[in-house]
């Protein structure tokens, strides 16, 4: 039995008025060709259910990549122009779903978005646009060309020595797409930093006391993740991470009854 992988879904409006809950086409294939699990799209809706009840249901989470921000509100910070749209309700589920799956053990992925999410979860702040800080590049995804153009490898990203993503990869440096406008001012209480682009952006974080997998980037590599030899061999990973939690759940299960 596949292990079952929740996708945190975002709210957007078809034609600007018919409201939907959806994630990226991408996503879906990463977790179904590369990660071998049955993938279901979580809402970002509260209401809908509650933390206790998705971690029972789900033996991992990947926490994607949207166009509205984290709101600023979430680390003690006033919203401005440059944090550019929200959307509350992925906030209120996001965070302490996080955080419960860290406790409990429950394997989970961030990117893009879920980076941050991973740093606010744990106390950490973000800057609102990368670009306007000196020194920095331009992290934004292009404004014109094609999608396979947009999500072209634009630069490398180091990774600490001896760490955990060192060690996934079997290499000291990656190289990676850039389709981002934020990023991590101060780091989360519990959150390790291990890769950085070139002006010092952070790039690959992971959750230091986390029971399971619990692992972020800020780049995009659910696009065309089999094709990619640093993509395939993360969503390995995180495939692995759910398969041997879901063994562990249904053993408990069945000891149960």
């Amino acid at each position: 039995m596949r292990p079952v992988v929740g996708i945190t879904g975002n709210s957007y409006l078809i034609d600007d008025s018919y409201p939907v809950q959806s994630c990226g086409l991408h996503n879906i294939q990463a977790m179904v060709e590369v990660s071998d699990a049955a993938p279901l799209i979580v809402p970002s809706m509260p209401g809908a259910s509650c933390i206790d009840e998705l971690c029972v249901m789900f033996d991992g989470f990947v926490f994607t990549g949207a166009r509205p921000n984290v709101h600023p509100e979430e680390f003690g910070e006033e919203p401005t122009e440059a944090h550019g749209e929200f959307d509350r309700e992925r906030d209120r589920l996001t965070l302490p779903l996080i955080r419960a799956c860290v406790d409990k053990g429950i394997p989970i992925l961030g990117i893009c978005r879920g980076f941050q999410e991973f740093n606010v979860a744990f106390g950490g702040s973000l800057y609102p646009e990368i670009r306007d800080l000196p020194g920095r590049m331009n992290h934004r995804m292009p404004p014109d060309g094609t999608i396979e153009e947009k999500f072209a490898h634009r630069h490398n990203v180091t990774l600490k020595k001896g760490g955990v993503f060192e060690d996934l990869w079997g290499r000291d440096t990656v190289l990676t797409n850039s389709l981002h406008g934020q990023g991590l001012k101060d780091v989360g209480e519990r959150i390790t930093v291990e890769g950085y682009a070139p002006d010092g952006t952070p790039e690959a974080i992971r959750v230091a006391d986390a029971k399971g997998f619990a692992l972020a980037v800020q780049w995009h590599p659910e696009y065309k993740a089999g094709d990619d030899a640093v993509s395939k061999r993360l969503f390995e990973a995180f495939g692995d991470a759910m398969r041997a939690y879901c063994a562990v759940r249904i053993g408990r299960q069945a000891a149960a009854e």
